[in-house]
């Protein structure tokens, strides 16, 4: 799959128009009619649905997306990557399992920089379809929207192993991940140079897995380690590396993360639109009614603005330009529009857009929780912010 977009015109190549059109195609014949099947909270399909769909998926070619084709992979760009998060989130359950989880493949992005062995070891199986998933863990209780001084869980060397002591939070595929990569402190607090990336095994004696209840139907899990024992062989990089070796995909990973709530919010807008045609009320259609036009017309408007807003960060970032402002905007603006149009459409379905046979209100809890993932809306204002004012 191409990474040379043209230059000049914000016309999708053929090729990307033909990806987003093959995953919009998967949505409607493979993914929602199984969807439907299952209760409203699910949080992912079970293995017998998920195997079969993944089969499916891997059969014509959606499958390791982000993975570069050097591992194997489909080595989309970032722009491919967006078109496809845009439409894997357009079902129930898309705002933490798109397309329930079929276009797997995908190791953590930090080990396409790990060793050969290391690669082998842990991220060709996932790339392979032989393993599920592995967690990132980085946050803590003391934040984790600015790790370099807020990881505090220490990693100790003792001869060929680092002991590690400390809590994660907020850990996602957590609780049925094999493995996972952990950023840990090994050498000042609050420097960034200080942050050391280890491999370690989700049965790890010492480390145990408590899941953290939320609003949504999803649960991440908080980490604690207790004197676990990792390899010195299971560091990716050079001890205290570990910050540079994420600071690339977490910029990226801030524009993929708004791609998905801006194709929930859509198709929140078509129910609500589809609503409103219908619904009539003291003798009028919602749809003749002006308080609703603007509403709908709103949220048009801001999902629009915010696709472009996706598109053009996810297009610099392609070209190899620097976009951290650019990936901050996007998350901010993208995540809150979408919980505004979920907001909105809410209101127009009035109680039914509250029950729980419709899909709105659990996309209204999912999206609240993505104002505060990938670094929360205030934290991006202060990225932005710090770079216009240098």
């Amino acid at each position: 799959m191409t990474e040379d977009y043209p230059t000049g015109a914000w016309e999708l190549p053929d090729e990307l128009r033909m990806l987003r059109e093959t995953v919009a195609r998967f949505m409607v014949d493979e993914v929602r009619p199984l969807e439907d099947s299952l209760p409203h909270d699910s949080a992912g399909a079970p293995a017998e649905i998920l195997g079969p769909l993944q089969d499916k998926a891997r059969s014509i070619g959606l499958w390791a997306l982000q993975t570069p084709r050097a591992f194997g992979g489909a080595g989309l760009g970032v722009l491919g990557q967006v078109l496809v998060a845009e439409e894997a989130a357009k079902c129930r359950m898309g705002a933490y399992f798109p397309a329930l989880g079929a276009f797997g493949g995908n190791p953590p992005s930090v080990m396409f920089q790990a060793g050969p062995e290391q690669f082998e070891r842990y991220a060709r199986p996932i790339i392979d379809g032989r393993m599920g998933r592995a967690f990132t863990a980085i946050s803590e209780p003391s934040g984790g929207s600015d790790p370099a001084r807020a990881i505090r869980c220490r990693a100790e060397l003792r001869g060929d192993h680092y002991i590690v002591n400390g809590t994660k939070m907020w850990t996602t595929h957590a609780g049925t991940a094999d493995w996972g990569v952990v950023y840990v402190r090994t050498g000042e607090q609050g420097k960034r140079g200080g942050i050391t990336c280890l491999i370690v095994e989700a049965n790890a004696p010492g480390l145990t897995k408590k899941p953290i209840g939320v609003l949504t139907s999803y649960s991440p899990y908080e980490l604690h380690f207790d004197n676990v024992s990792i390899p010195v062989s299971n560091r990716i990089g050079a001890e205290g590396e570990g910050f540079s070796l994420a600071d690339d995909f977490l910029v990226k990973a801030r524009i993929l993360y708004g791609a998905g709530p801006i194709g929930i919010a859509q198709m929140a807008l078509g129910l609500a639109i589809d609503w409103a045609k219908q619904r009539e009320t003291f003798g009028a259609k919602l749809a003749d009614r002006q308080a609703i036009q603007w509403k709908i017309a709103n949220s048009e408007i801001e999902l629009r603005a915010a696709r472009l807003l996706i598109y053009q960060a996810a297009w610099k970032a392609d070209l190899g330009q620097d976009v951290r402002v650019d990936a901050s905007i996007c998350k901010v603006y993208s995540t809150e529009t979408a919980f505004r149009v979920v907001d909105r459409c809410v209101q127009i379905l009035g109680g039914l857009g509250l029950a729980k046979e419709m899909p709105l209100e659990r996309w209204f809890r999912d999206l609240r929780v993505k104002l505060l993932g990938e670094g929360a809306s205030e934290i991006q204002r202060m990225v932005i912010a710090r770079q216009l004012l240098r």
